[in-house]
């Protein structure tokens, strides 16, 4: 089936609970069992059953075969954020003395995760440049374990060339992770790119209702048993309330990301013709950076781009961005609301910013497009305004 079809399908009608549509929430911590020997082969099993809790229900088992499904993997993992995905997978394939290639261009909270925590357990981290392609293996050390891409990247949006990478990476033995919320499993097939464990936040375009914290890891079975584990040590399990929220958000998606995607596009146009725009930077747009590879490897674009301010300062920046009304000011995206945030950089070491005023980073949502360009045009109004009075 058309992955359409299965994101809206993938379930309901689940056995076992009347005919109701979708799966209800199990809210559980106790498992009972008839006997003891049933426990005990729960829980000697090759991969384990849930015995508690917090080691699955049948509402994460749901909605772990739905996403395991639409992403092409053999098994998937929900957890209880997109920073706890990140977690259970770099721990589960990292130890004391080894290697990690990370993209500079990561989402922040994971390039916090390798500085304080990897660190602090012996795991060294290189950043490198996102456009690197191939030439990643001029990166590679004996102990390099893992690659990590994110493609487009944070607040940059550079597109990788993850086939490249993975190549490379596969050569010598090194498991590649990747980060795929922006391309969601609508967009994006990472497994047939090179990548082998997908992560993605479901707190953004899969729950698209900005009301719960959620993530998930996607794999191949030869690395599930390994996941699995690190994720139940780690106790990383979502609600079952986040859970059946996330599986509703599924069924939805495709006709909200969609429209998103064509609200964005018409929004980063706009703005590509406006002279206080240095450059747009959404792979979506024709003539925009990585916009020849997104055309290689994704099907559809998320709504979350960025763009260079020319010349501006940082109280033109705040004008502008202070004055918006539609969009919102706050953290995350991926829901039916727009939203803006002022690009921070601090950190990188492998890149650098090269225009010659901020980014902005937008996230387009379900208004009309024509309502969100005339509060983005209000916003440039103050921008001008501010920057005369400090004239």
């Amino acid at each position: 089936m058309k992955k359409e079809t299965l994101l809206a399908t993938l379930g309901s009608h689940a056995s076992g609970v009347g005919g109701i549509v979708n799966q209800p929430p199990h809210r559980a911590s106790t498992i009972l069992f008839p006997s003891v020997a049933a426990l005990e082969a729960a829980e000697t099993a090759n991969i384990p059953g849930a015995t508690y809790g917090r080691y699955g229900t049948p509402s994460s088992a749901s909605l772990e075969t739905a996403m395991a499904q639409i992403e092409g993997a053999d098994h998937a993992i929900v957890t209880a954020s997109g920073l706890s995905a990140i977690v259970v997978a770099l721990t589960a394939c990292l130890k004391n003395g080894d290697h990690l290639l990370m993209v500079d261009s990561a989402y922040g909270p994971t390039r916090r995760f390798c500085d304080r925590v990897l660190k602090s357990f012996g795991v060294e981290t290189t950043y490198y440049d996102p456009v690197i392609g191939a030439d990643i293996a001029k990166l590679f050390k004996p102990n390099t374990k893992v690659v990590y891409v994110e493609s487009p990247g944070s607040l940059t949006f550079e597109v990788q060339d993850v086939p490249a990478i993975a190549k490379a990476a596969h050569a010598k033995g090194i498991v590649v992770i990747g980060d795929n919320t922006w391309g969601t499993p609508l967009f994006y097939k990472p497994f047939d790119l090179g990548i082998d464990i997908s992560i993605h936040s479901m707190t953004k375009y899969i729950a698209g209702h900005s009301d719960l914290v959620m993530g998930s890891v996607t794999c191949k079975k030869d690395l599930y048993k390994e996941l699995l584990m690190t994720y139940r040590t780690l106790g990383a399990s979502p609600s079952a309330d986040n859970c059946y929220l996330a599986q509703r958000g599924l069924h939805t998606m495709t006709v909200r990301m969609h429209q998103q995607m064509e609200n964005a596009l018409v929004v980063a146009k706009w703005l590509k013709t406006r002279p206080e725009v240095d450059e747009v930077l959404y792979p979506a747009l024709p003539g925009a950076p990585g916009h020849d590879l997104w055309k290689r490897d994704f099907t559809g674009g998320a709504s979350l781009f960025a763009f260079a301010l020319k010349g501006a300062n940082k109280q033109q920046m705040c004008a502008f961005v202070d004055n918006l009304e539609l969009f919102g000011l706050g953290y995350s995206w991926g829901g039916f609301e727009s939203l803006v945030m002022p690009n921070n950089l601090t950190g990188r070491v492998a890149t650098k910013w090269k225009y010659s005023g901020p980014g902005i980073r937008l996230h387009i949502g379900l208004e009309h497009p024509d309502d969100l360009i005339k509060d983005l045009e209000s916003g440039f109004a103050h921008m001008k305004k501010a920057g005369t009075s400090a004239a």
